[in-house]
Formats: C-alpha cells, sequence, structure tokens
C-alpha cells in the first residue's frame, strides 16, 4: 500500500455534503475538516501496483462541488 494525502477545496457552502459524499464511498482511512486554502484533508493507502493518479481521480469522480484537490505523496514513515 501506498499512502498520499489528498487536500480537497469545495465550493463554499458544500464542504460537508462532498465530505458525506466522499464518506460512502469508503476508500479513505481518515478524512478532516481543515481551515485554510482547502476545506478536507484525507488520508488514503493506494493498493499496490494501483496507479495513484488514476486511483484518486476515479474515486472523486462524479462529486461537482469539488473545486480542485491537491495530492501529496509520501515516501518514509518516521
Amino acid at each position: 500500500m501506498h499512502c498520499v494525502f489528498v487536500q480537497v477545496k469545495c465550493r463554499p457552502g458544500t464542504t460537508y455534503k462532498v465530505a458525506d459524499a466522499l464518506a460512502l464511498r469508503e476508500f479513505h482511512s481518515e478524512m478532516y475538516s481543515t481551515s485554510g486554502q482547502f476545506d478536507l484533508l484525507l488520508k488514503i493507502y493506494v493498493p499496490e501496483g494501483e496507479d495513484v493518479g488514476k486511483f484518486i481521480n476515479d474515486k472523486f469522480e462524479g462529486i461537482p462541488a469539488i473545486e480542485q484537490t491537491f495530492t501529496t505523496p509520501t515516501f518514509k514513515a518516521f
């Protein structure tokens, strides 16, 4: 498994709807509301051998209130 963090920017007033829609898809291990440039932060474990970009795109597809995502790959946990 490969761990990535994805920050999500939602249209104003839609953060809880987006969080509910993502929660129903059950692909993340943790999800938090945040303040600042992005509204949500997800910790995702991408299965070994999966294309990270395609995996992320497929999981977020069809949620129109998402304006932007920012994916941070991880390397070594300390």
